[in-house]
């Protein structure tokens, strides 16, 4: 049975979690679609990368992930003591980086965003809000991939899926897991990179 989100996330706690989201309409994330046969492996890098920009700007440790074909899967950890401790000129500084403008100068769009004190406590709890950080990772991935398959709508379901992981066996079993996906999908022969 599905839950309420606010019911897995603790709200500004620090937590561990292992989410998942799913591509829609037998779209394919990465590798070559059996379908059409188009190849799509170039986007496992940008995936990556943008995983990795994502645990950068958030307030966010990724202790795993997996790019698989037509899913990803990360284990996160929020840290709300971090973003605590940031200046409001870094939280500016880190949302600009996710929401860039080009027809405004970042100095000053910066100078602006800092001085906007209930701003800034928005963008503070965003930072370090699981679902913004899956928010923030999957929108750019599928309007990258509805414009290189040609088309629009949804390229991910609707909700990511999220488990709370409550103890350490917990951590290192959804971390094994994920390690261990693309070898059981037969995606790769070995963990090694």
């Amino acid at each position: 049975m599905t839950q309420a989100r606010s019911h897995i996330v603790s709200k500004g706690q620090q937590a561990m979690y292992h989410c998942v989201t799913r591509c829609v309409r037998r779209a394919w994330l990465c590798g070559i679609d059996p379908l059409t046969g188009a190849d799509h492996e170039q986007r496992k890098q940008a995936v990556e990368a943008r995983i990795r920009q994502m645990g950068e700007i958030f307030a966010v440790g990724i202790y795993a992930y997996a790019v698989m074909s037509n899913h990803l899967h990360v284990v996160v950890q929020t840290l709300p003591e971090s973003v605590a401790k940031w200046s409001d000129d870094e939280v500016a500084q880190r949302w600009m980086r996710l929401y860039p403008r080009q027809d405004q100068n970042p100095q000053m769009r910066a100078e602006v965003l800092a001085g906007n004190g209930e701003r800034i406590k928005e963008l503070r709890e965003r930072l370090a809000n699981l679902s913004w950080f899956m928010r923030c990772l999957a929108e750019p991935i599928a309007r990258a991939a509805n414009r290189e398959d040609i088309c629009k709508g949804r390229f991910w379901e609707g909700r990511f899926k999220c488990q709370s992981l409550l103890d350490e066996n917990a951590i290192l079993a959804a971390m094994a897991y994920v390690d261990l996906n693309p070898v059981r999908a037969k995606i790769c022969d070995t963990l090694a990179a």
